[in-house]
């Protein structure tokens, strides 16, 4: 399992379309914020600066830019013969997506994280006033993090079904465009199925910004939900990949 997290790590690293999604979020943070600090209206307070447009932008990040991520990180494994080579070494096929699917994981933080953290210490160097809200920062970032490793796990179980790039990311994107809709459309036909879609990580990653009016049973959800919901999609997809045909 070493050999494996070592070169999907090397091949996270050397992937050209992690560190180009990342710089065009990196390069928007950077212009979004100067052109806020200078255009000649009062400057929001730097806590509010992140609540209210670093992180409520960055919930599309997390839930869209990753998808691009998995086409290429995972789907085109497939068209280079890399995904063969990989399931004739020997390895198990358990162990060999697991390796995939934290490296993945890791990628999907990464662009995550890019924004609320570009933006927060640009605006902070740059000189919006007053102070951050650190536990409140700390909890929305760690909610962040936990998010997109959650719905990493989603998008590695379709990537690891197709076998095209262009057809994973185009699927992938349609999905969580359409999906929280969807599930609310038909639990409000089946109310039996509205708790479902109510504490459905697509509607708890909405409450990430609302951290610091969230009580006691509501954090737990929000912290134990994705969890399970890593653990169910990450045995699924490495099922999938067992019982998959590779060529």
């Amino acid at each position: 399992m070493g050999n494996l997290m070592k070169t999907e790590w090397f091949k996270l690293r050397n992937d050209r379309s992690l560190w180009v999604l990342t710089g065009i979020i990196f390069a928007y943070a950077v212009l979004q914020t100067m052109l806020d600090r200078l255009d000649g209206g009062e400057l929001t307070p730097l806590n509010d600066y992140y609540q209210y447009y670093a992180l409520s932008f960055n919930e599309q990040i997390v839930s869209y830019i990753p998808c691009i991520l998995a086409g290429f990180f995972i789907t085109s494994e497939y068209s280079r013969g890399t995904m063969k080579s990989l399931a004739s070494s020997g390895n198990s096929r358990i162990r060999i997506y697991l390796a995939k699917l934290i490296m993945f994981s890791t990628g999907a933080i990464i662009i995550s994280l890019t924004m609320p953290v570009s933006m927060t210490v640009i605006s902070a160097i740059v000189g919006f006033p007053g102070s951050l809200d650190w536990p409140y920062y700390l909890q929305t970032i760690g909610l962040t993090i936990l998010y997109a490793a959650v719905f990493a796990s989603i998008m590695a179980v379709f990537s690891i079904m197709f076998t095209d790039s262009g057809k994973t990311i185009g699927f992938l994107l349609l999905f969580f465009m359409l999906i929280d809709t969807m599930l609310g459309m038909i639990s409000s036909k089946l109310t039996f199925l509205k708790p479902v879609h109510d504490n459905s990580v697509f509607q708890l990653s909405k409450k990430i910004i609302e951290i610091n009016q969230v009580g006691g049973t509501e954090m737990i959800k929000l912290i134990v939900i994705p969890i399970v919901t890593f653990l169910v999609f990450g045995m699924a997809g490495s099922l999938i990949f067992k019982k998959k045909e590779i060529k």
